[in-house]
């Protein structure tokens, strides 16, 4: 409830998309296995951006 005005930070629309992306990935898996590769190689992109992050802040 309180973070109902709040925006999103740089961090959690990243891990929303990756989660997302995943998810597309292993749908994709079975049916189409070039889309799935691409999903995949969309979400360690994002992947290695999150974890620079995490070194930045730390």
């Amino acid at each position: 409830m309180f973070r109902l005005f709040k925006r999103k930070s740089k961090k959690e629309k990243l891990e929303a998309k990756f989660k997302k992306l995943m998810q597309e990935w292993h749908q994709l898996s079975s049916v189409n296995r070039a889309a799935s590769d691409r999903k995949y190689a969309e979400a360690e992109d994002i992947a290695k951006r999150l974890k620079t992050m995490q070194h930045e802040i730390t």
